[in-house]
């Protein structure tokens, strides 16, 4: 039996404990940010999921869902956060089991309408992890995908403003806000030769002083890789 364990709760349920803990592990994997600058990011969320190993706090990542207008239909944005694994638990799958898992639970609440995951990338083991569950995803090193840029493109002006540069699909702030430490940020000459990895560095290449990479993948069935579909709904925990 795994020793992890993976926990969804809403933001407004965290005790004072719990999120000094996040801020915390936050800090110690993140340059450029500051306690006021986690609890405003945690503050925007409306979920996060706990990453236990034992009695341990190993992990975690926040969330919010939003309603979203585009072109005549209403969607649902799954927007990320804040997300960290302490380094001792890279590589464990329950931490992506569970969260793919409650996607999977967010789809079936209305199957109808149609749900994407919008996320902002600072760090290339986080775009890996879109090749790993979906089969199609914006930005992608091999196809064009130009419904889901301009969809990309229009949540991010929405959100971020003049931040958001279209032309190159990156968040530029004036000062970073938040980025990987040094020791952590870079790929290893093993990662380097992954597809995904090079284009990451390629697309984004000021991802160490703080720069974010626009993507956007839609939740749904007919997307998931095999096994992650079964995930998706409900057929593994």
């Amino acid at each position: 039996m795994s020793d992890y364990q993976g926990v969804c709760k809403a933001v407004t349920e965290l005790t004072t404990s719990e999120r000094q803990r996040l801020a915390a592990l936050y800090l110690r994997y993140y340059d450029g940010c500051d306690e006021s600058r986690f609890f405003a990011d945690l503050d925007d969320k409306s979920e996060v999921l706990l990453l236990y190993h034992g009695a341990q706090l190993a992990g975690f990542t926040t969330w919010r869902v939003y309603p979203f207008a585009w072109q005549r239909m209403q969607l649902r944005i799954v927007f990320s956060g804040d997300t960290v694994i302490e380094r001792a638990h890279w590589g464990q799958q329950t931490f992506a089991y569970n969260w793919v898992s409650r996607m999977g639970r967010l789809y079936m609440e209305a199957p109808d309408v149609p749900l994407y995951w919008f996320l902002i990338v600072k760090g290339h083991r986080t775009y890996r992890f879109l090749p790993l569950i979906a089969q199609s995803f914006f930005p992608h090193w091999a196809r064009d995908e130009p419904e889901l840029q301009a969809l990309a493109d229009a949540l991010a002006a929405q959100r971020f403003g003049a931040a958001y540069d279209p032309q190159c699909g990156l968040i530029r702030f004036d000062s970073s806000h938040g980025h990987m430490k040094a020791e952590i940020a870079h790929p290893g000459e093993r990662e380097r030769n992954k597809e995904a990895v090079r284009f990451f560095l390629q697309r984004n290449p000021g991802y160490a002083q703080g720069d974010e990479m626009v993507c956007l993948c839609p939740l749904r069935t007919d997307n998931m890789r095999t096994f992650i579909e079964r995930v998706f709904l409900g057929e593994r925990k």
